[in-house]
C-alpha cells in the first residue's frame, strides 16, 4: 500500500461524529467515533476505508486546505 497523507478533525462543538466507510463494491459503516469540542483526531485513509463523513462543526485540515463543516443545530 502506498503512503498517504494523514487528515486531522477537530472538534468545534461537543458531539461532532466521524463515521469511517467501507472501500469496495458495497460501501458500508464500519467505524464511528464522536469527538467533544476541542477534541482533535489524526486519520488516514487505509485500504480498507476509503471515506470519512463528518457531522457537526468541525475544521478538517488536509493537505489540500482546511474544511469548515457547518453544525447539524
Amino acid at each position: 500500500m502506498a503512503q498517504t497523507d494523514y487528515i486531522v478533525i477537530e472538534a468545534q462543538e461537543d458531539g461532532v461524529q466521524l463515521i469511517g466507510l467501507t472501500r469496495g463494491t458495497d460501501t458500508k459503516f464500519h467505524h464511528s467515533e464522536k469527538l467533544d469540542k476541542g477534541e482533535v483526531m489524526i486519520a488516514q485513509f487505509t485500504e480498507h476505508t476509503s471515506a470519512m463523513k463528518v457531522r457537526g462543526k468541525a475544521s478538517i485540515h488536509t493537505a489540500h486546505g482546511i474544511i469548515i463543516s457547518e453544525s447539524r443545530k
